[in-house]
């Protein structure tokens, strides 16, 4: 095995921290193990999707962070094609959730998907999908 090290906000270890004890591991460098397992598990399911398919993406960002809501908007201008609705939602006085209703070529969906994650200020995306029933 090889050891790395890593800088991570001090909530969002103490978040971490809070889940390995929940639900009973004894070890941090297996949990971490154990997510990362499972984010490459996403990443592959998503990376191997094909067709047409219709879905949501849920995005969590900080609507404080300079330039989020424009660049979210940026990019689905770029991708109106395969967008049918989006829902916004205030959910702190920090955050917003942003739904977003998709339809198409799974491709421009991925594609889509990966920009709004790279976005700073973003904190959370998930895309989840099924086939659109259409053949």
């Amino acid at each position: 095995m090889m050891r790395i090290s890593m800088s991570l906000p001090k909530k969002l270890l103490n978040e971490f921290d809070e889940v390995l004890k929940d639900r009973g591991y004894q070890s941090r460098s297996k949990g971490i193990r154990d997510a990362l397992k499972d984010y490459i598990v996403r990443y592959q399911w998503m990376k191997e999707m094909e067709g047409d398919r219709i879905g949501i993406i849920a995005v969590i960002y900080d609507h404080h962070y300079t330039g989020v809501m424009e660049d979210l908007t940026d990019i689905q201008h770029d991708f109106r094609e395969y967008i049918n609705a989006v829902m916004h939602v205030h959910m702190t006085e920090k955050y917003c959730l942003e739904v977003i209703v998709v339809k198409g070529d799974v491709k421009y969906i991925r594609d889509l998907t990966e920009k709004i994650m790279r976005l700073k200020g973003v904190e959370h995306v998930k895309l989840t999908s099924t086939a659109s029933g259409q053949n």
